[in-house]
């Protein structure tokens, strides 16, 4: 793409870039939007609010605001559990608050990446964007804060966009829990999974098009991008063996209850049943892949 048309392609300021999920709708976003990088290798620290301002204002053209950035290790951020000097809270909503501060003064689209950890795992039906969030851990306590930061605000022009155990074909500077396996399977090592417990596991060119979806569209509100099935870890690692024609008899179950119960006292908790509905962006004609189909569509991409 020549400079010249790139200079027609509307602006979107992200953090978090460079991530697994960031670098993925980069990919896939490059050719519809320009995207500016603000993050530590771009000298911009989102908790450093005079090069923040100074790089807002430098991108007041932009029209939207994609913030992916956060503090992402549930249990380091457990270690962190109630202080707000940590820098799991510092990210997550000190720096998300000095986000939306910016937003608003130049009346940016805000859209902030949450995730399914702001619920305790305790409903056996799907989460829904209306289910009141109730975090048991540090981390998806700090991300519903970040929520609440914006929701609280008054300003309206925000899309709260909650993703969940995110993967992709390729990315070699994160290794996200699908590829873990089928690295495994296919090293013939053995891998045991709990079976007790239920994830909603979500392919990110998924995310990346619903994201796309939500700047053209300036959609606002709050939407459950994650996958159209939910599954065991266990049952996770069957459909990979079964895609890829991995040896099953690698795979053996565990039991969460047992794990959690083997931990010392004021070890972190865990939530059991993560299921997330993503019936309202489907209603908008958004597509997110099952397990199957998403694992079809990686082993696709990477042969």
């Amino acid at each position: 793409m020549s400079e010249g048309q790139k200079g027609f392609m509307q602006k979107i300021i992200g953090t978090g870039l460079s991530g697994l999920v960031g670098s993925r709708i980069v990919e896939l976003l490059k050719n519809k939007f320009e995207f500016i990088d603000f993050s530590l290798d771009t000298g911009v620290n989102i908790l450093d609010t005079a090069s923040l301002e100074t790089a807002f204002e430098l991108n007041k053209d932009a029209i939207a605001v994609l913030h992916l950035a956060a503090f992402t290790d549930t249990n380091a951020a457990w270690e962190q559990r109630g202080n707000k000097e940590g820098l799991c809270y510092q990210l997550n909503v000190i720096g998300t608050k000095n986000i939306l501060y910016l937003a608003q003064k130049y009346n940016q689209q805000l859209i902030y990446i949450s995730t399914d950890f702001i619920f305790d795992g305790a409903k056996n039906t799907p989460y829904l964007e209306t289910d009141t969030p109730n975090p048991i851990e540090w981390y998806g306590e700090t991300k519903y804060l970040g929520e609440k930061v914006i929701t609280d605000s008054g300003f309206t022009n925000y899309n709260i966009s909650r993703i969940t155990y995110p993967y992709r074909a390729e990315f070699e500077t994160k290794v996200d829990i699908i590829r873990k396996v089928i690295a495994k399977l296919k090293n013939k090592e053995e891998v045991k999974m709990f079976s007790d417990q239920i994830c909603t596991y979500t392919f990110i060119d998924d995310i990346a098009q619903a994201l796309g979806y939500f700047i053209e569209n300036k959609t606002t509100g709050t939407y459950h991008l994650v996958g159209s099935s939910s599954h065991s870890p266990y049952d996770m690692c069957l459909k990979i063996a079964e895609v890829f024609d991995f040896d099953k008899s690698l795979i053996s179950a565990s039991s969460l209850e047992d794990y959690l119960k083997s931990q010392p006292e004021g070890s972190r908790p865990w939530q059991k049943t993560l299921i997330t509905s993503n019936q309202k962006a489907t209603n908008l004609g958004l597509n997110f892949k099952t397990l199957i189909e998403g694992l079809e569509e990686i082993k696709h991409q990477s042969f």
